[in-house]
C-alpha cells in the first residue's frame, strides 16, 4: 500500500504523534544498533485490536515489541509497522497479594510495587530490564526464579482480534519459551500471586542481587543481558571463556570481558554483534560439540 494511503487508514485509529516514519531501531533497543522501521507505532491499550485488524486488512507486516531489552535488529532495518507495546500500557496495581501490571510495565516497577506492599517471591526480576509483555513471551528469569513461578494468569489479544485470559498452566511456559509467540498472541497485562513479607528484608534481597548484577554482568555497556541461552548441562559462558573468546571482537561489537556469556556494543553495528554472535557460536561448536542458541531474538533485514 502507498505511504500516504496507509497514513491516512492509521490516522483513523491513532493520534499523529503515536505514528513515527522510518523511525531508527536503535533508539529503542538496549543493544543501541539497528536501521530504521517503515512504521513505528505507539497504540494505548484500547487502539490495539483495531490497529492489529487494520494493518493485516492492509497486508502491512507486522512486528510487536516491548521495551527492546531482547532484540537484535538488523541495519537494513524492519519492514512493515513496528508495535511498541510500551509507555502508554505501564499501568501497575495492587490487590492482596495479587499485582496486575499492563504489558508496557517494566519488571523493576512492578518489582518496586510489590515491595512497596510488602509483597515477597519476585526480587530475581529486579534488574531483568525487560517489559512485562516481552517477559511473558520469554518466561524471564535470574537468579533462580522465572515467571513461571509467580504468574497466575495473563491476558492476551489473539490474531482474530479476541481477549483471551489465561492461566499460569496454559501459557505453557518452558525455558525461555511461552505459548505467547506460537499463537501469535499480543500480551495485554499479567497477574502476579505473590507472599506477605517484610518490607526491610524484600529490599534487602533486592539490593544484594543489584550488588551481584553490578560486580558480574557488563551493565556498564549496551546489550541485550545474556546472549545465548543456557545448554543443558554447560554454562554458556565457561564455554566461550575455555575457547578463549574473552574480549573478542569485531568493529564495535565485543565479547563482555567481565562475563562471556554477554556481548556488548561499544559503538558498533547490528552487523558488528551479529559476527560476534556467530564466531562464538562456530568456535564453541568447534571445540565442545555444543551449538549455542541465541537468546537474543533476531528482527529485520541484516546487510
Amino acid at each position: 500500500m502507498q505511504v500516504e494511503k496507509l497514513w491516512d487508514e492509521l490516522r483513523k485509529v491513532l493520534d499523529e504523534n503515536q505514528i513515527l516514519r522510518n523511525e531508527p531501531m536503535k533508539r529503542h533497543t538496549t543493544f543501541q544498533a539497528g536501521g530504521p522501521a517503515d512504521w513505528y507505532l505507539l497504540p494505548r491499550a484500547g487502539q490495539l485490536a483495531p490497529l492489529l485488524a487494520l494493518l493485516r486488512e492492509t497486508n502491512t507486516e507486522i512486528t510487536v515489541i516491548g521495551n527492546g531489552s531482547n532484540l537484535l535488529v538488523g541495519d537494513g532495518g524492519i519492514r512493515g509497522a513496528v508495535i511498541e507495546i510500551g509507555k502508554s500500557m505501564q499501568e501497575v496495581s495492587v490487590s492482596g497479594r495479587a499485582i496486575r501490571a499492563q504489558a508496557g510495565a517494566i519488571l523493576g516497577s512492578v518489582v518496586s510495587k510489590a515491595c512497596q506492599n510488602g509483597l515477597t517471591g519476585m526480587e530475581f526480576a529486579a534488574g531483568i530490564p525487560g517489559s512485562v509483555g516481552g517477559a511473558m513471551v520469554m518466561n524471564a528469569g535470574a537468579y533462580g526464579g522465572e515467571m513461571k513461578d509467580v504468574v497466575a494468569k495473563v491476558k492476551v489479544l489473539t490474531p482474530r482480534g479476541d481477549i483471551l485470559e489465561l492461566g499460569a498452566d496454559e501459557m505453557e511456559f518452558g525455558y525461555r519459551r511461552s505459548i505467547v509467540a506460537e499463537k501469535g498472541y499480543v500480551v495485554l497485562e499479567a497477574e502476579f500471586v505473590l507472599t506477605p513479607g517484610e518490607k526491610e528484608e524484600i529490599k534487602s534481597k533486592m539490593e544484594e542481587l543489584r550488588k551481584q548484577r553490578i560486580s558480574k554482568q557488563p551493565i556498564e555497556y549496551p546489550s541485550a543481558g545474556s546472549t545465548f541461552k543456557r545448554p543443558e548441562g554447560y554454562f554458556a559462558g565457561k564455554l566461550i571463556m575455555d575457547c578463549g573468546l574473552s574480549g573478542f571482537s569485531v568493529g564495535g561489537a565485543q565479547v563482555s570481558e567481565k562475563h562471556c556469556g554477554f556481548v556488548i556494543n561499544r559503538g558498533g553495528t547490528a552487523a558488528d554483534v551479529l559476527s560476534v554472535i556467530s564466531h562464538v557460536q562456530q568456535k564453541v561448536k568447534e571445540r565442545f560439540g555444543v551449538e549455542l542458541e541465541t537468546e537474543v531474538k533476531l528482527v529485520g533485514e541484516f546487510l
